[in-house]
This record gives structure tokens, C-alpha cells and sequence, in this order.
């Protein structure tokens, strides 16, 4: 395991690519039917009856695929150790569908950080991410918005 990634270290431009990752059919339809159950993500019948044309995943299914992705990366990196969770996403867009079998990975860039004034223990990281399919097309972006721990005092 590599060294924590401190609040310290990060800073803009800094920049983390994660994936791949193949979307299941199976998968899709199982979150769609205990989160998300709008017929468009459920039934390819039904599907067609839309713009969709065919079964699309949730885009909430989305965003947990990106973290999953996501914590798979940071993970091996170190910087999973000084994360302190998130408090929020600006900017979330689905700008194409989803779908079964396509194979989406991101990439995500430190934007801004800043400081606690009130939790010197902590900093707020802002990133941009977009997620692309296999066509190397955007399907996401969002800006979230993490706390980071501090490096902690000797």
C-alpha cells in the first residue's frame, strides 16, 4: 500500500483515471428494481416504447458504478486512508444513456481546495469528473466536493 494522500498533497490539476468497467445486464435491472423501477430500466418492451429505444441502467446505478471505480483506484493509490467522505455534488449531469455491455471509465481533476477554517483536522477537495463509454463519449460530469484529512501533527 502506498503512502496516505494527505489534504496537504493534493492540489489543482492533480489528476486520477479509474476504470474499466462493464455494465450487466442483470445488474442493471436488479438496481432498477429495488432503487429506480421506471419501466425504461426494467424492460426492454417497455424501453422501446421511449426515446431510450431499449433498457437503459438508473443513473443512479451510474454514479454507484463511478464510485466503485473510483474507490477501486484510489484504493491501490494510498488515498483512500485520509478520506473523510463527501458532503455534496455540483454539476451532476447524465448527458447520454447507460446501457447494458457498454464499458465505462472516468477520469477526475482536483479543481479547488480549501481549507477548514473551522476543522483544522480537515480540507475540501472540489474535482470534475466524467465518466465515457466505450466510444469514448461523456455519459456523466459532476463536480463532488470530499473532505480530506489533514496530515496529522507529529
Amino acid at each position: 500500500m502506498s503512502e496516505p494522500i494527505y489534504f496537504e498533497d493534493v492540489k489543482p490539476g492533480d489528476r486520477i483515471d479509474f476504470g474499466p468497467l462493464t455494465v450487466d445486464r442483470e445488474e442493471v435491472i436488479g438496481f432498477a428494481g429495488q432503487y429506480d423501477f421506471q419501466p425504461f430500466h426494467l424492460s426492454d418492451e417497455a424501453a422501446a416504447e421511449t426515446h431510450f429505444g431499449s433498457i437503459v441502467a438508473s443513473g443512479w446505478h451510474t454514479l454507484a458504478l463511478y464510485m466503485k471505480m473510483f474507490l477501486t483506484e484510489v484504493q491501490k493509490r494510498g488515498w483512500q486512508e485520509a478520506s473523510l467522505g463527501g458532503i455534496g455534488i455540483d454539476e451532476l449531469r447524465w448527458l447520454r444513456p447507460v446501457r447494458p455491455g457498454d464499458t465505462l471509465r472516468g477520469t477526475g481533476e482536483v479543481i479547488e481546495t480549501t481549507a477548514s477554517r473551522s476543522r483544522p483536522e480537515m480540507g475540501i477537495v472540489k474535482s470534475k469528473v466524467t465518466l465515457f463509454n466505450q466510444r469514448d463519449e461523456a455519459v456523466l460530469t459532476m463536480i463532488p466536493i470530499t473532505m480530506t484529512r489533514t496530515r496529522p501533527v507529529a
